[in-house]
């Protein structure tokens, strides 16, 4: 891993991002199968995408959430 990824879920956690974002981020950026369709979000799927695409900084619209 490198620090890229610490570095993100530490600034994520930081701003009290939406843990669905978080956990979707996480496992977007590791190649992670995504989860079932019924544990879906809309902050994981937007997580997810983010992760894939390398984007450590898309998370404002789930900051509080």
């Amino acid at each position: 891993m490198n620090s890229q990824y610490y570095q993100a879920i530490d600034k994520m956690e930081k701003a009290k991002v939406a843990r669905d974002y978080i956990v979707g981020w996480a496992s977007g950026y590791l190649h992670n199968p995504k989860l079932e369709e019924q544990r879906v979000t809309d902050a994981y799927e937007a997580g997810y995408s983010d992760g894939e695409n390398k984007k450590a900084d898309g998370f404002n619209a789930w900051v509080g959430k």
